[in-house]
C-alpha cells in the first residue's frame, strides 16, 4: 500500500537548517546543466524561503495540476514563464498581492515573526528524469541525478540523509510533501 501513497507525491518541500556560506559558495561554485524545463527563482525577499519553496514545488508541476484560471498563481506562472531567475524574483519583489498576502500570513497566529530565523525551506522536484534541488539561495537549481515520479521520495530522501548526517544530533528537519488528491478522499 505504501507504494501506492508514494505516486502521488509531485514534489517535496525539505526545512533544515542553514548551511554554512561555506558549503553554500562551494555547492554554488559547481557547474551543471539545467533541464530548461526546470521552474527556478531566487530568493532576494528576507524570511521568505517558505514561499519560494512553495512557488518551486507548485511551478514545477504545472503540467499536472489545474490552477484556478486568474488566480493568483495562475497569473504569476503565465507572467514569469519565460523569465531568468533573477527576474521571477524581482518580479516576486515588485507584487503587491504577495506582499500583502505573506505579511498577512507571517503576522498570523499566536507566534511572532523572528527576522533571525534559524530554518531554511529548500524544494526537490522530479523534473526530465532528474531530482532537482530548489534553494532560492544558490544561482541555480542542483542537480542530483536520476530520478522519476514514483522514487521522487526515496531519491530526495538519499539526499536529505546526507544533510542531516552533517548534524546528526539535531532533531530540526521536516519534510512536507506535495501530493496529488486522492481519488475519493474528502
Amino acid at each position: 500500500m505504501k507504494m501506492y501513497y508514494f505516486k502521488l507525491i509531485l514534489n517535496e518541500v525539505f526545512i533544515s537548517f542553514f548551511q554554512s556560506e561555506e558549503e553554500r559558495i562551494l555547492q554554488d561554485s559547481t557547474k551543471r546543466e539545467t533541464s530548461n524545463k526546470v521552474y527556478f527563482m531566487r530568493q532576494t525577499v528576507g524570511n521568505a524561503c517558505g514561499t519560494i519553496g512553495l512557488l518551486h514545488a507548485i511551478g514545477n508541476v504545472t503540467s499536472e495540476i489545474k490552477l484556478v484560471e486568474g488566480s493568483f498563481l495562475d497569473r504569476f506562472f503565465k507572467s514569469t514563464a519565460s523569465m531568468d531567475p533573477q527576474e521571477r524574483a524581482a518580479y516576486l519583489e515588485n507584487d503587491q498581492e504577495m506582499e500583502v498576502s505573506h505579511s498577512v500570513a507571517a503576522t498570523a497566529g499566536d507566534t511572532e515573526a523572528s527576522t533571525n530565523a534559524d530554518a531554511h525551506f529548500i524544494c526537490f522536484s522530479c523534473v526530465d528524469g532528474e531530482l532537482y534541488e530548489l534553494d532560492g539561495r544558490k544561482s541555480g537549481a542542483v542537480s542530483h541525478g536520476p530520478s522519476s515520479p514514483s522514487t521522487l521520495l526515496q531519491d530526495a530522501a538519499k539526499v536529505i540523509q546526507g544533510t542531516i548526517q552533517k548534524n546528526p544530533d539535531s532533531i530540526n528537519f521536516n519534510v512536507i510533501a506535495i501530493s496529488k488528491k486522492l481519488e475519493g478522499a474528502y
